[in-house]
């Protein structure tokens, strides 16, 4: 059996819009989604690694190094329309149907699914904010421990090039590649 010799670029970044730009060039130039990764939280670091650290570059080597997987702006804020609109949906129709059902008139039944929706909407506004902050927490989290990873799956050295190149031009620091 012939084992593939996996390789992976790794960079660090100072801020969440130079991580973003560059993710954004990567996928623009052929990288897939999957092939990108970031650190974990730092409770599931120090829950996987039984230790906690204080930089970010002590783990850019490690294999055993819990990651994520990247998830776009453009799915958080998709997530977050849901967060609101799923639940107005749902107390609308509910309270529409119960006033109707109920026997009540057409201005009630509008009424009723008006101000429920709005109920709805706001526990949803909330559950969407919760998602912003813990997102928020996760980028200041890895901030202050010198900056947030970013791991990209290179399958022959031409990706490994192009990844190297686009890293460093989004100003990314500790540029290299490494085997996984």
């Amino acid at each position: 059996m012939t084992h593939r010799n996996v390789r992976e670029a790794v960079a660090v970044f100072e801020d969440a819009q130079t991580l973003q730009d560059a993710i954004d060039e990567l996928l623009e130039s052929g990288f897939d989604r999957a092939s990108l990764s970031l650190l974990a939280d730092e409770k599931t670091v120090r829950s996987k690694l039984g230790h906690a650290y204080e930089k970010v570059e002590e783990l850019e080597d490690d294999t055993n190094v819990p990651t994520i997987s990247y998830v776009s702006t453009e799915a958080i804020g998709d997530a977050k329309g849901g967060l609101i609109g799923i639940p107005l949906y749902i107390a609308a129709g509910v309270a529409a149907g119960v006033v109707a059902a109920s026997g009540g008139t057409l201005a009630a039944t509008a009424l009723a699914a008006l101000v429920a929706g709005g109920a709805g909407a706001t526990v949803g506004a909330v559950l969407a904010g919760m998602l912003g902050e813990h997102h928020a927490e996760y980028l200041g989290e890895q901030l202050k421990h010198g900056g947030v990873l970013l791991w990209v799956n290179t399958p022959d050295t031409a990706h490994e090039d192009r990844a190297k190149q686009i890293l460093e031009k989004h100003s990314a620091h500790d540029v290299h590649v490494h085997n996984i």
